[in-house]
């Protein structure tokens, strides 16, 4: 597992597309942030992050599965797929060392995200004027639900050869996944039932993480789900 691990950080880290990706997430994060009008912090009037917790799962949608849709589908395609299972690598290992390449480098882009939490606190009034546990439970939800797109960003690739079929696959599956349901729960023929189903969808989880009250419930639920795609991705190359 961890020789797929190593091999995919290089392999991603080795390509100009990997640089590129973190470099457009990191820039478009920070002109949200901190430059566009409506969306910046400055123009709040207090210190709050929650513009980059609010739309970086949004961003998530796009970063990620650019990150993934090479991990079995590009393996199909050049034939290295067939080689890679020749090794003496069980399906899960092969399955679990792609995901958590794709999950070590998301968190990789996040981290330097962590300068805004210090530059905001010493510009609040008093200094260091913040709502440290939201800002901590916040980013705790997008760790996760980092983790769960990779999940689906890997569950996609191994459906297709095609990369950019994978690409649209996970970024159309994320959206459901994360807002889907929250959609489906406002339609007004849902009134009895739109909390139930509201709270099947990340969202529902995310903005409860977010809200500072680290639950177990919302940790299991991101947990399950990631596992849950997991597994139907190791169904899949198996019955390949």
């Amino acid at each position: 597992m961890f020789t797929i691990l190593i091999k995919e950080i290089n392999e991603f880290l080795d390509s100009l597309i990997g640089y590129v990706v973190m470099g457009v997430f990191l820039t478009g994060i920070g002109l949200l942030t901190w430059v566009f009008p409506d969306t910046n912090v400055l123009d709040y009037g207090y210190a709050s992050l929650e513009t980059l917790f609010s739309l970086a799962p949004y961003v998530f949608m796009f970063l990620i599965p650019a990150i993934t849709m090479k991990s079995f589908a590009e393996e199909k395609r050049s034939g290295t797929l067939e080689l890679l299972y020749t090794l003496p690598f069980k399906s899960h290992e092969i399955i679990l060392g792609k995901f958590l390449a794709g999950f070590l480098l998301v968190i990789v882009s996040l981290l330097p995200t962590l300068i805004y939490y210090f530059s905001l606190s010493s510009l609040g009034n008093p200094v260091g004027n913040l709502d440290t546990p939201g800002i901590i439970g916040s980013y705790i939800g997008l760790v996760l639900l980092g983790g769960v797109f990779t999940a689906v960003g890997i569950f996609a690739s191994a459906l297709t050869q095609n990369q950019i079929v994978s690409f649209i696959t996970s970024a159309f599956l994320c959206y459901v996944l994360y807002s889907g349901f929250a959609s489906i729960a406002d339609l007004s023929i849902w009134a009895d039932q739109s909390s139930q189903i509201e709270s099947l969808g990340m969202l529902f989880h995310y903005n409860s993480l977010s809200r500072g009250v680290i639950d177990l419930t919302d940790i299991a639920y991101f947990l399950g789900l990631g596992y849950l795609l997991l597994l139907f991705t190791v169904l899949i190359m198996k019955r390949r």
